[in-house]
């Protein structure tokens, strides 16, 4: 069987959730049947692991979603790689590369990885992302939604050519609990009595960094608790500046992004995610899969995977004082933290691995190939 030439593409090589997914999916794929490049639209340390790989990676630079001056490039690829397939994750991704997949005849596949509108945005502009994501998946052959929520939220704003849910997971092997790790707690001087938060994401918006502070500051001064901070945005300066104005700076850590995320995530004892919106986090299952009490809030493929007082604990979105709440129960009560911790490693373990969600990729990549074919050869008749 000739092997399908398929072009991965997403919006930016640095290393956050989509990308990660990008990481596990080409490096899980069967190599005898799929042969996958990938298009980045930044540099970054993706494309240097996907090098490593032996994954050939090409990178087309832009920061902007539907910007056409690089629809020429993308196409010169397309038809440059043989390319059969186009999975593009993310807006961005399939906004620079749906219409020159549209000229070659190319089947898309668009992963949503959490729509790019919201209710946190100003009305003009969220009409405007709706407009664009109404095109987009109109063009694609298969939607795939990665939370059932996103799937139902989209439907609520317009019609699918054909949708699936297919949920993210991680790779065991690499977040893996029982394996040796570096002393992060030591690295960044953080005692042994000491309970560690951690929140490893991008300083942004969505992800509500200047909450998890305000709420890290009502506790700070009474328990034996400290705050990891990993990753960069927007709101990164504004982070630091609200720890130094709330006396907090002395017990929160802030770090730039890094590579080393399980030997973070293996310092900390409870990871917080106190999203305002999500597809499905990544770093949520990446916690959960080093065995960590969670915290989060209930929102889209999230409240699809912790259940409160089981494998997590759910705070209401922007409730500070809840936020603040949950810490101190988990702080004060070692036991609970190892419960929730251990069933969300169970959690994770039955239901969110990767060779699980690439096994259904593969199937789904077969289904398009073969359904383009056949209608190719109906034309050509």
């Amino acid at each position: 069987m000739e092997k399908i030439r398929v072009l991965e593409t997403i919006r930016q090589g640095s290393v956050g959730g989509g990308e990660s997914h990008v990481l596990d999916l080409v490096g899980g794929l069967n190599k005898e049947l799929f042969d996958p490049v990938v298009l980045s639209f930044t540099e970054g340390p993706m494309v240097d692991r996907l090098q490593e790989m032996g994954i050939k990676t090409h990178v087309i630079s832009t920061l902007k979603p539907f910007d056409f001056r690089v629809f020429g490039q993308v196409k010169k690829l397309m038809k440059q790689e043989g390319i059969q397939l186009l999975h593009a994750h993310g807006t961005r991704a399939c906004s620079n590369t749906y219409y020159p997949a549209k000229q070659l005849n190319i089947p898309l596949i668009y992963t949503v990885h959490g729509w790019s509108f919201h209710d946190n945005q100003k009305e003009w502009i969220r009409r405007i992302r709706i407009l664009g994501e109404r095109l987009l998946v109109k063009r694609a052959a298969v939607t795939v939604c990665v939370s059932d929520s996103n799937l139902k939220e989209g439907s609520n704003y317009f019609e699918f050519n054909k949708s699936t849910v297919i949920k993210n997971g991680i790779n065991q092997v690499r977040f893996n609990p029982e394996k040796s790790f570096k002393d992060i707690r030591a690295e960044l001087g953080v005692g042994k009595e000491e309970v560690l938060v951690g929140f490893i994401a991008r300083v942004t918006l969505q992800k509500n960094p200047l909450l998890l502070i305000r709420a890290f500051a009502k506790i700070a001064g009474t328990h034996p608790i400290k705050l990891l901070i990993v990753g960069d945005g927007d709101l990164k300066k504004d982070a630091v500046d609200l720890a130094a104005a709330l006396k907090v700076e002395d017990k929160i850590i802030f770090q730039p992004f890094r590579q080393d995320i399980p030997d973070l995530l293996n310092a900390i004892d409870i990871y917080c995610l106190p999203s305002l919106w999500e597809g499905l986090s990544i770093a949520l299952l990446e916690a959960m899969g080093m065995r960590k009490a969670i915290v989060a809030t209930p929102v889209n493929g999230t409240k699809e995977v912790i259940t409160h007082m089981k494998n997590g604990i759910l705070v209401p979105v922007n409730d500070v004082d809840a936020l603040a709440d949950a810490f101190v129960q988990l702080a004060n009560d070692p036991s609970l933290r190892s419960q929730i911790a251990q069933q969300a490693y169970e959690t994770l373990s039955q239901e969110f691995n990767t060779q699980t969600m690439v096994h259904k990729i593969e199937d789904l990549y077969t289904q398009v190939s073969t359904n383009h074919s056949i209608k190719n050869k109906s034309a050509a008749r």
